[in-house]
């Protein structure tokens, strides 16, 4: 893999769709449309060539590489939050 981060607004992307279960949610909260929101998802899934999501007829789960990646993300994102809400 490559020793470059990938683009912050799609890890955004799928933190806040991994943390809701749901692209319309994560969508609303970003303030972006879900087309938009599953756009960045899947550059996110090509530049890190895996699979994050599962995307079913009316819900998304996570794949196992989602699951691995999400732990580490939403906990970097939940410390900017604290340290924004700090100030």
């Amino acid at each position: 893999m490559r020793n470059v981060l990938p683009p912050l607004n799609a890890l955004r992307a799928f933190e806040a769709a991994a943390r809701h279960g749901s692209m319309s949610k994560a969508a609303d909260e970003l303030a972006v449309t879900p087309g938009a929101l599953s756009h960045q998802i899947r550059a996110l899934e090509e530049f890190l060539e895996v699979k994050l999501f599962e995307r079913l007829t009316r819900s998304i789960r996570l794949t196992p590489a989602g699951e691995a990646l999400y732990p580490g993300l939403q906990g970097g994102f939940q410390q900017i939050r604290d340290a924004v809400g700090a100030l």
